[in-house]
């Protein structure tokens, strides 16, 4: 027997729903919606409501919040609303009464295992004129949340300093799908828990997780050419519901498992010193363009926010390629990515935000860029978000590139030039060595000028978006046909090579350079003065058979197969070395960018390198503080072999070999303090496409010298 519900006035804030004195608060945006209905579910399993509340325009608003107060409502239960009001989609409004609209403030989803855009789009209503919609769209809805406290056991943000940070861009559930990662929960985020022990060993500090809050992952309505198999959303890029973690990413085992599971990854996380960094989408929405399904903004108040063509606000603005761009820089809006943000750092415990299509944050309501857009102000000057990371994908699909210019000090950037001039040296392109030292030195001329440094460079050779490692030396193309897009997505212009065969080859001579120029990439990343961001199974050489956009495969394409880690066992050894070598070289993260006495360039007969033809070049590196030791770098992106006349050592100290990406494992790298000594001290012969690194120390038999 259901329980008798009443209702109340209620309070307009704060917005989204929350419980007190036994009953719940519902608080929702409408500027121009004419009527409003909240209806309520007892089980969330069902189709029809349970309650429905007409909400009194004289009552039930303040402004242009509607709200009521419902006596006797209680966690578990589940809503949506509806809102009538003008459709006139010229004059960009697009209500409808029929639709069950979700709260852009729920923290949980429930039913989300069979989402069907299709029938939430108008086209299903022009396909069936007079025919109400199917009780199927009551099928996903908002969860009323638990008033139960997680225990956080005095959980603490770590704080890691930029200048110590070491960012592993992984996604939930590929990091423990595959039946290799041998998870108990896996594809979750208790999967991403049991792999704790593994990221200590590696030496990372940060998880970067690619997008968490909820979409729907069945959203495509193509299939794989090569296949048949249905594609799915895989990445998460269209974001339905900002506060509520990715149902499908938990356990299912209560009804809120979502928020709690995701709640004890970032404890467990925590506990063991990692940082979490969450990549979040407020570009655009999965709501689409007009012909896209209508989930929540939409059918609440449409012109308030998405960027609508003004000649004709039937038609979206789309600066993010996905059909419509968020109207960030609304006031109303503006709020909402504002109080989204702190919910993710006060209720969830986050450390930070990477930004997606960044640029899009800095466009006004007409869609121009502005010069110090309030929104990102606003986030970069917040009292809750001060302290948290904020990096910033600084372009978009609008043709805005923002890398060295994005707004605010605070804000660290995805420095795709650092990708592209890397890539191109160990390509062996002409002319790179002059980009590729700039780029190992911090990029100052990308970020001195606006007074920022080099921790607001985000170094990456590879991230989700694009080739992974082990394909940027496998695949001179991309290929992408099991996308259904006849391989037209992804970039075109990769910089890559396969060293003389297109794919996978048993030629012991390719394989020899392709592992000898990851281990280049690898420590040239670690070696960079800035932030690096290591894609996650780059170090164990995961593959996407050179699929350079899979975004939509969720299978072995883009899973973590576990038993390459084992079989390149020695490469993870590797990268673990190389950040307790960046980690020991405080001169290589320092948040400065160097000083000529610092660094002295040289080429191969010890001259000032050639910066116009030459693929070869030296750094002596002298850090400032005495206590740390002297570097030599030295760079062969020939495919030749080169000989360097060497830099002399600090007296009473001798040359000792830390990286080789020539030599056979384990004599690659040495661990920190067990370098061995170089046999020559005045000159060294590289291989083709190699990198040394030498580390002075103290003869044998004498302690080495303070200055």
């Amino acid at each position: 027997m259901e329980t008798a519900l009443t209702i109340s006035r209620g309070r307009p804030l704060p917005l989204g729903v929350h419980g007190f004195d036994g009953g719940m608060n519902f608080a929702v945006f409408s500027r121009h919606a004419t009527r409003m209905w909240l209806l309520l579910f007892d089980d969330p399993a069902v189709l029809e409501p349970t309650w429905c509340f007409e909400l009194d325009p004289v009552t039930h608003r303040t402004g242009d919040i509607w709200h009521v107060y419902v006596h006797g409502a209680r966690p578990g239960l589940t809503y949506v609303f509806q809102a009538d009001g003008p459709f006139a989609p010229h004059e960009g409004h697009r209500f409808n009464p029929q639709r069950a609209l979700l709260d852009p403030y729920a923290t949980a989803l429930t039913g989300v295992e069979h989402w069907d855009f299709a029938m939430l789009c108008d086209r299903w209503l022009e396909e069936h004129p007079g025919e109400p919609i199917p009780k199927a769209q009551y099928r996903v809805k908002g969860l009323v949340p638990s008033e139960r406290e997680f225990d956080w056991n005095g959980d603490r943000h770590p704080k890691i300093p930029w200048s110590e940070t070491v960012i592993y861009e992984t996604h939930v559930r590929g990091l423990t799908i595959h039946p290799s990662s041998c998870a108990h929960y896996p594809g979750t985020y208790l999967g991403v828990i049991e792999k704790i022990p593994y990221f200590k060993e590696l030496g990372i500090t940060t998880l970067e997780l690619m997008p968490v809050h909820q979409f729907n992952p069945h959203e495509l309505d193509r299939k794989n050419p090569l296949t048949g198999e249905p594609l799915v959303n895989y990445w998460g890029y269209s974001t339905v519901a900002f506060f509520a973690p990715h149902a499908q990413y938990s356990t299912g085992r209560s009804i809120d498992a979502q928020i709690t599971e995701f709640k004890a990854m970032v404890k467990a996380l925590h506990e063991a010193g990692i940082e979490v960094i969450l990549d979040v989408v407020f570009n655009h929405t999965a709501e689409g363009n007009e012909h896209g399904p209508t989930l929540n903004f939409k059918g609440l108040d449409n012109s308030i926010y998405y960027l609508l063509d003004e000649h004709d606000k039937s038609r979206y603005l789309n600066y993010s390629g996905c059909g419509n761009t968020f109207n960030c820089n609304h006031p109303v809006v503006r709020s909402y990515i504002l109080e989204c943000l702190r919910y993710w750092v006060t209720e969830m415990h986050v450390d930070g935000f990477r930004f997606d299509l960044a640029s899009i944050l800095g466009r006004d309501r007409s869609g121009k860029l502005v010069p110090n857009p309030p929104l990102l102000e606003s986030i970069a000057e917040d009292p809750i978000l001060g302290s948290v990371k904020l990096i910033a994908e600084a372009w978009d699909a609008g043709g805005a590139y923002q890398v060295g210019f994005f707004p605010g000090e605070r804000w660290s950037e995805w420095n795709g030039q650092y990708r592209d001039d890397v890539r191109r040296y160990w390509r062996g392109d002409d002319g790179m060595i002059g980009p590729f030292a700039t780029r190992l030195c911090g990029s100052a001329d990308l970020y001195q000028h606006s007074g920022k440094t080099p921790l607001n460079s985000i170094n990456f050779v590879t991230s989700h978006d694009g080739f992974t490692l082990n394909d940027l030396v496998s695949y001179e193309h991309k290929h992408n046909e099991a996308n259904g897009e006849d391989n037209r997505d992804g970039t075109n212009e990769n910089y890559t090579c396969n060293y003389g065969v297109e794919g996978p080859s048993d030629d012991p001579e390719i394989e020899a350079v392709r592992l000898r120029q990851i281990k280049n990439f690898l420590a040239t990343l670690f070696l960079s003065r800035g932030v690096p961001m290591l894609l996650g199974g780059d170090e164990f050489r995961r593959t996407q058979r050179g699929n350079n956009n899979a975004y939509c495969q969720d299978n072995e394409i883009s899973w973590y197969d576990w038993r390459l880690m084992k079989r390149n066992r020695q490469l993870v050894r590797f990268v673990s070395r190389l950040i307790r070598f960046r980690r020991a070289h405080p001169v290589l993260r320092k948040g400065d960018f160097y000083q000529s006495e610092e660094i002295e360039w040289f080429g191969l007969h010890g001259s000032p390198p050639d910066w116009r033809t030459g693929r070869a070049l030296g750094a002596a590196i002298h850090p400032l503080d005495p206590e740390e030791p002297q570097l030599c770098l030295l760079f062969n992106a020939a495919p030749e072999a080169v000989s360097f006349h060497l830099p002399p050592p600090p007296p009473g100290q001798c040359w000792h070999v830390a990286v080789d990406t020539a030599a056979a494992p384990p004599e690659d790298i040495a661990a920190v303090g067990k370098e061995k000594k170089l046999r020559r001290q005045d000159q060294l012969t590289l291989i083709g496409r190699s990198l040394y690194v030498l580390v002075a120390r103290a003869k044998a038999g004498r302690a080495r010298r303070r200055k």
